[in-house]
This record gives C-alpha cells, structure tokens and sequence, in this order.
C-alpha cells in the first residue's frame, strides 16, 4: 500500500527518475506507456513567486527558456513541483535543433527566439502539488491524477501541455513504430510505482534503424596511432558526400589491421559536401583533426535518431558492405517514419486537456 502524502519540505533540488535503455517494450499487467518527446527533460518548482526550471543534469534552464518561466509564473497555483519535457513545435512536429540554438550567452539572443518559436511545457507527473502534498511515495495513477487536475485547473493551456499515455502494449507498440521526428520512443512505467528520484526506475525503449554510409574519413585514437572512430557520410541529390555522423565501435583487436587499411585511403577532400569541423555540438570534446578518405568504403550501422540530416549520437557499427556501391549511399535511408498523427495532435492542439 502506498504510503500517505506528506507536507512537502520546498527544495529545488530533486533528482528526476530515470529510465534505463531496454530492447523492447515490457508486457504483462500494470504497466503505463507514455511517449518519449523529442526535448529537454525539465522539472519545473513554483514556491509563491518563485519560478525554477531545472535540467535533469541539475543545472537552470530558466533564463534559455523565459515564455515558460512566464507562462508557469502567470498561472493562479502558488506551489508546484511536476516533471515534464520542454519542446518547440515546429509544423506537425518537433525541432530538437530550435531547443539547441536556445542555449546561448546572450540574453537578447534568446529573447528573440522566445519570441519567433516560443517553447512548450509537455507534462507527465506531479511531485508535490498545489496543496504542498508530496506526492512521490504516492503510485503512478494517483500522482496522474493530480496532474490531470493541475492541468484542468488552468485557465486555458497555452504554453502548458498534458502527456498522452495509454496502458494498451499494443498501442505503445504502435507509438514506437511510429516513434522519429517528434518522438524519441516509448517510456513504460509502473502504474503502482512511486517517484524514485535520481534512480533508472523507469523504462526507455528506442527503435534502432540502420543505414549504410560512406567512410569519407577518420580520426586517431586519443594517444594512439590506431584508428578511434569512423566519419561517416551520405550523398545527397546534387551528388555531394555529407558528413553525417560517427562509429566509434570498433573492435579492439581489428584496429590495427584496420589503421593500415585506412591510411592507403587518406586523400582529400574526403567529403565534398558538408564535411567535419569543428568539435561536435554533441561531443564537444573530440579532436577536431581528421583524415580524408577516397570514397571507397561503405559501412552498415545502427542509429536511434536523426536530427538535422545527421546522427544525433555516435552510432554502433553492424557491418562491412563490400557488396554495396558508396553511390548507393543517400539520404533517402533517413526517410523518416509517417508522424504520429494524433498522438503529436494531442500536444500541438491547445485545445486539448485530458490526453490518454
């Protein structure tokens, strides 16, 4: 039985729940679905007059994000602690890239992108809620509750919205079939499990494409003489090679071997499109020298998530593909799946409430 909220004791530092990476979606009774939003994760605290928006790794976001400061401050509820997903709508979807340009030194600078592509506040739990009740030892489906309250309490939604979930397996299924642009996959959680703070108590399941690409260059190891990660490339329509991303998984015992290999290929330009420069804006400390390749080498591997026609992460090396020309090598394999409908409708549509 779960224990009985609490006064909540106000603190800004509470550790969100975490989820830990499964290969697919777990099954039998008991289980809450909710899908993973292309975003910031965010706690938002309210305590009177004070407003806080918190990443997950601790550290404000409330000075990039000020339409949400705003919009959390102006609502008639003096206390709150809830746990939801920052985004910026962008059409029918989600843009990843608009919530990386918010990160910025200038204050005028984001003040304008605040303005011209203002962010949105996506819900799905309650801390401690508008009574100072703490609410994280109470279950998922009392603590859903009072989110769906809290939302309904709201003059009107604005920038605040309220997470779709579902307890259907095969409706979560179907999300993560349909999870790229807006969605980064399904979150399953335990309907009678409390809030475990800065624990892996929840689940994340990502489906995982493949797509081969072009070896357009490398870079050394840290130290090494031997090969560290391959640079990846795809051709687009004018016939260009662009860099795409990066595989770091290879195998210690195949690098040597490897090395030699690559280095008979060194030759510039490499890539002839968009090629590497600087540090990545998602790995800002890799070296930024690296060695041109002919365009003779193709490779298959496996990514979760494209943002901007690259890899948002390193990717996993599969496979060699001798069989496979590089020209065959085009941005038509990061086609994304068809959106998914009325589930990105539910956070789009002001209009919408109560989303299960």
């Amino acid at each position: 039985m779960a224990k009985k909220s609490a006064s909540a004791s106000f603190s800004f530092d509470i550790a969100p729940m975490e989820a830990k990476l499964v290969d697919s979606l777990p099954t039998g009774e008991g289980w809450q679905f909710e899908p993973k939003w292309d975003g910031f994760r965010c706690l938002a605290f309210r305590n009177d007059a004070e407003v806080e928006l918190r990443a997950k790794s601790g550290k404000t976001l409330s000075r990039y994000f000020p339409e949400v400061v705003a919009a959390l401050r102006a609502i008639p509820i003096k206390h709150f602690v809830i746990d939801g997903e920052l985004a910026i709508p962008a059409g029918a979807s989600l843009s990843f890239d608009a919530l990386q340009l918010r990160l910025h030194p200038a204050e005028s600078r984001v003040r304008k992108l605040a303005n011209e592509t203002p962010a949105i506040f996506i819900l799905f739990d309650c801390l401690i809620d508008p009574k100072q009740r703490n609410l994280m030892d109470q279950p998922l489906t009392k603590r859903r509750e009072a989110l769906e309250a809290f939302v309904e309490s709201l003059p009107a939604p604005g920038l605040i919205r309220l997470s779709p979930y579902t307890r259907d397996s095969a409706e979560a299924k179907r999300w993560l079939d349909r999870s790229g642009g807006a969605l980064d996959g399904v979150i399953a959680k335990r309907s009678d499990g409390p809030y475990v703070r800065g624990e892996r108590a929840m689940m994340k399941v990502k489906c995982l494409r493949t797509a081969d690409c072009v070896v357009g260059g490398f870079r050394y190891g840290t130290g090494s003489k031997e090969v560290g990660s391959l640079l990846l490339g795809l051709y687009d329509e004018a016939g260009k090679l662009d860099h795409v991303g990066f595989t770091s998984s290879i195998p210690q015992h195949e690098r040597k071997a490897l090395t030699q290999k690559l280095e008979k290929l060194i030759s510039p330009p490499g890539f002839t499109g968009d090629a590497p420069g600087g540090p990545s804006r998602w790995s800002t400390e890799r070296s930024t020298q690296w060695e041109p390749l002919k365009p003779k080498l193709v490779v298959e591997v496996r990514y979760d998530h494209v943002s901007g026609d690259r890899f948002r992460h390193g990717t996993k090396l599969v496979r060699w593909r001798p069989d496979k020309a590089p020209q065959q090598c085009t941005f038509e394999q990061l086609q994304a799946p068809a959106r998914p409908g009325q589930l990105i409708g539910k956070i789009l549509s002001p209009g919408e409430r109560r989303a299960r």
